[in-house]
């Protein structure tokens, strides 16, 4: 037996109802859809939310909040991508040389993810205090 041998057990996917087929079918004429009406046209049906012209509920709320362009550009660094840097020294230029955050990145927050063992002393980048801690702990220090 293969997958492309797998058939549904008998009787348990019933056939489409066809519609529309004549008054011998028991749903010819009409097809199901009552007499007349936008509902029983054909392509006849209202948008998603639309309220038979009442201003919808979706423009009836207040506008709330807005997306921040700045906030793709906070990059995200993990404890375990310090090691990847070469220098003692990590500043955001560090980062972005070796690749860790993008190029067009204004700052750089680093989050207690994995674990560092080497000693490394962060500059001008934001620290979660999990990270802090750890990157103390390895010997290194945080500057602002």
């Amino acid at each position: 037996m293969r997958l492309n041998e797998l058939k549904p057990a008998q009787g348990s996917r019933p056939g489409a109802k066809r519609v529309g087929r004549g008054p011998g079918s028991g749903s010819g004429k009409t097809a199901g859809r009552g007499m007349k009406g936008q509902k029983s046209r054909s392509g006849g049906y209202h948008k998603i939310g639309f309220e038979g012209g009442q201003m919808p509920l979706q423009r009836r709320l207040p506008k709330r909040g807005f997306r921040s362009l700045v906030r793709r550009r906070v990059a995200e660094v993990r404890l375990h991508e310090l090691q990847q840097v070469e220098a003692g020294d990590i500043d955001l230029t560090a980062l972005k040389t070796a690749g860790i955050v993008r190029h067009d990145a204004i700052r750089a927050k680093v989050i207690a993810s994995g674990s560092i063992e080497r000693a490394v002393v962060l500059r001008g980048i934001g620290v979660t205090r999990g990270a802090k801690e750890a990157i103390e702990q390895a010997g290194g220090k945080v500057e602002a």
